[in-house]
């Protein structure tokens, strides 16, 4: 969740023609990219659907992982209807595919999507602010090292993950942009 409000409001900044702009901007893809998914995962948890907040039962992540994909293809509505800048729609349109694809890989086997996630953004901000962002994968490193530590995940989970936000999350942007 973190990780994506940051994305959202560091490519919002940079887009945007204001100061303002750009924070409303920011607002709306944290809002529909990361805010109304969490908390549908938190309403999931409280009624029992779900074991945790992370969701870390691979059989549970089908639902909120549905729910994302349609709040964030909402958000990108609302984004091009309100005239967002290129750049806001090419990031929130690389969350979308990044999430399809962590979707259809859940299905058969547990990838880590806080890798994926992480690494999309660390890609996403180097590719928008420079490459001083690529220190960014510092912080890659350890929520991965975190997720096999935790025992969520294992190395492989957590590399898929990572490559996934690289690839997916990192080309659909830059083709985009």
């Amino acid at each position: 969740m973190v990780v994506i409000v940051e994305i959202s409001f560091l490519v919002g900044l940079h887009a945007g023609d204001t100061i303002a702009a750009g924070l409303l901007w920011g607002v709306l893809a944290a809002l529909f990219s990361s805010l109304i998914p969490f908390g549908a995962i938190l309403v999931g948890v409280r009624l029992g659907r779900l074991t945790d907040h992370h969701v870390g039962k691979r059989e549970q992540r089908r639902i909120p992982l549905l729910i994302a994909l349609a709040s964030v293809l909402v958000g990108l509505a609302v984004l091009a209807l309100a005239g967002a800048p290129r750049e806001m729609l090419a990031l929130v349109t690389s969350m979308f595919f990044s999430l399809a694809v962590t979707l259809v890989i859940t299905h058969w086997w547990k990838v880590s999507a806080h890798a994926a996630v992480a690494s999309g953004g660390a890609t996403i901000a180097a590719l928008v602010a420079g490459v001083a962002w690529l220190a960014a994968f510092v912080a890659v490193a350890v929520v991965c090292w975190s997720r096999v530590e935790l025992r969520d995940h294992t190395v492989k989970q957590v590399l898929v993950g990572a490559l996934l936000g690289v690839v997916v999350g990192g080309s659909v942007f830059e083709a985009l942009r």
